[in-house]
């Protein structure tokens, strides 16, 4: 059997890849719900909400203060406090370490950012979580800026508010983590005997030792739409129940059902409704 042998006489179709154009990094968003492809431009324009599901991404201090501070403008309280390695904790490598890459690449000092400025003309101090550092775990710095915030809204009778959107305790704190959830519960009881409120705003996620204190305890407790909020994950509760978990499980709607919370705002009402929140709490107060 002969055979026959082919060859190409022509190139063909020649693509030139030094003149081809690369997409640069971080142009363009895509709904993790949705998978809606749109400009990160056109996110932040939308306050970081998809315009097709209307999903709600995380977003961190510097973006909600620009929302909800008039005109943007606040002073920043408590920026030089930073966490240290008090146990000299190794897990994959040191915790030290671990704060040096997130202090690097994230630019915040640690995951809670303090600030105060107006609402809507309304003087109003804000404690934010930053989940882009460590998780927005909870860790000495963290519970220490609550406190300091408290005692600072104390002083200038202002109202307070904490934005919560963290993985829970700080494990390589150890029982330093875990303090925080007294430490800050007993400071937001100093607030209420001072007279003054406590707005809570849980965002996905809200969980472990951060839900299980000062989350839960506002004066008015209210959420971003579809954000994850509870002590354990779904995951761990079905497999210890050994059960199938219903429709919407700790999920904002599902608690909001079931009383745990005073009511659900989109993130583009949010100003307005803090705004109503702060009349009702302040109106008379000097």
């Amino acid at each position: 059997m002969s055979t026959l042998w082919f060859r190409r006489s022509n190139k063909g179709i020649q693509t030139d890849t030094k003149e081809k154009k690369e997409t640069p990094d971080g142009l363009w968003h895509k709904c993790s719900e949705c998978r809606t492809t749109i400009t990160q431009q056109e996110l932040a324009d939308n306050m970081y909400i998809c315009p097709k599901c209307d999903y709600h991404n995380r977003i961190n201090a510097k973006e909600y203060f620009e929302i909800l501070f008039d005109d943007g403008a606040f002073t920043e309280l408590f920026e030089n406090i930073r966490a240290i390695d008090k146990l000299g904790f190794v897990d994959v490598k040191p915790y030290k370490d671990r704060l040096v890459a997130a202090q690097k690449s994230t630019g915040l000092g640690d995951a809670m950012t303090v600030g105060v400025g107006k609402l809507d003309g309304r003087d109003l101090v804000i404690a934010c979580m930053n989940f882009n550092f460590i998780g927005g775990s909870m860790g000495s710095v963290v519970g220490e800026k609550i406190a300091r915030g408290i005692d600072y809204a104390i002083q200038h009778k202002l109202p307070f508010m904490i934005i919560s959107k963290s993985g829970g305790a700080r494990m390589m704190e150890s029982a330093f983590s875990l303090m925080q959830m007294a430490k800050t519960s007993a400071k937001l009881t100093q607030l209420s005997k001072a007279g003054l409120p406590y707005i809570s705003f849980m965002t996905d996620p809200t969980t472990g030792g951060v839900t299980a204190s000062f989350a839960m305890l506002g004066d008015i407790n209210i959420a971003e739409p579809k954000a994850l909020i509870g002590f354990a994950g779904p995951r761990v509760i079905k497999e210890t129940l050994k059960k199938d978990l219903p429709p919407g499980f700790q999920r904002s709607e599902f608690l909001l059902e079931h009383g745990f919370l005073d009511f659900v705002v989109n993130r583009k009402n949010l100003k307005t409704e803090l705004s109503h929140c702060l009349t009702w709490f302040m109106e008379g107060k000097k």
